[in-house]
């Protein structure tokens, strides 16, 4: 009987083992854990991996598969119903907005527009002052042929006052810039030649005829008063009335006091 040496066992080679290999190794263990709490929760992740790892097969870009036979019953069941949602490549967000209507305030009355001022007169002596006021007299205490009857009734606190009854004349008469004859009015042409047909001379600028008599209050007012705002004159005819040339495009006429906090003048 031959005796046959038995031969000595050696284990195989293998690779001696490192740190990268147990760090390797917890990096695939907390992978296929983050895989199960995704799936369960109803959450697609998504795991970039580098070119080299995909198929040779396969698109660079294209998603690798997910191995879910680890994924328990429950997990599986909570992937397959998570709903998928795509988006068109061409979606677009719009806006309607809402449309606003704006309605204006209304216009309030417009303020007269100043008139233009006359150039400063020569500087006259006393002398030549009173002649020429004596020639002036004559023409300017001739009256003037009165127009139509008056368009409005003067108001009852009017009544007999001689300037609201020599203004009331003129109801009618249009605006006209610079105008001073019953052709046609502004505003403090139309309060000098009113004046005038009493026998009075007051300055022809409505800046001039501000300092022409003694200013009043209001609760003192008088038919007849000059009523003064800036850049504009009337003459006040009582009952919270006054009777002016208003604007270009408008006419002599007897209207409401608009204006905020005029000042009341008493000529003579």
């Amino acid at each position: 009987m031959t005796a046959t040496p038995q031969r000595a066992r050696h284990r195989a080679a293998r690779r001696p083992s490192t740190p990268l290999d147990d760090l390797a190794g917890n990096l695939a263990t907390v992978s296929r854990r983050s895989a199960v709490v995704a799936a369960s929760s109803g959450l697609v992740m998504t795991m970039a991996l580098p070119a080299s790892a995909a198929p040779a097969d396969s698109p660079a870009n294209a998603v690798p598969a997910v191995d879910v036979s680890a994924l328990t019953a429950e997990a599986r069941a909570a992937l397959a119903t998570a709903p998928a949602v795509s988006v068109p490549a061409d979606a677009a967000w719009t806006f309607k907005a809402p449309q606003i209507q704006i309605t204006a305030n209304p216009e309030p009355e417009p303020e007269p527009e100043p008139e233009p001022e006359p150039e400063p007169e020569p500087r006259r002596t006393e002398s030549t002052s009173r002649s020429a006021e004596r020639a002036a007299a004559p023409a300017a205490a001739a009256p003037a042929p009165a127009p139509e009857k008056p368009a409005a009734a003067i108001p009852a606190s009017g009544i007999g006052s001689a300037v609201i009854e020599a203004a009331a004349r003129y109801v009618g008469v249009p605006y006209v810039s610079g105008g001073t004859t019953p052709d046609g009015f502004d505003c403090s042409g139309f309060t000098s030649y009113v004046y005038a047909q009493v026998g009075i001379t007051i300055p022809r600028t409505s800046a001039e005829q501000r300092y022409a008599g003694t200013v009043v209050p209001a609760d003192q007012r008088q038919p007849g008063d000059l009523i003064w705002s800036p850049g504009h004159i009337g003459i006040y005819a009582g009952d919270g009335m006054q009777i002016d040339s208003p604007r270009p495009g408008k006419t002599v006429q007897f209207r409401s006091i608009w204006q905020t906090n005029p000042i009341y003048i008493r000529i003579g």
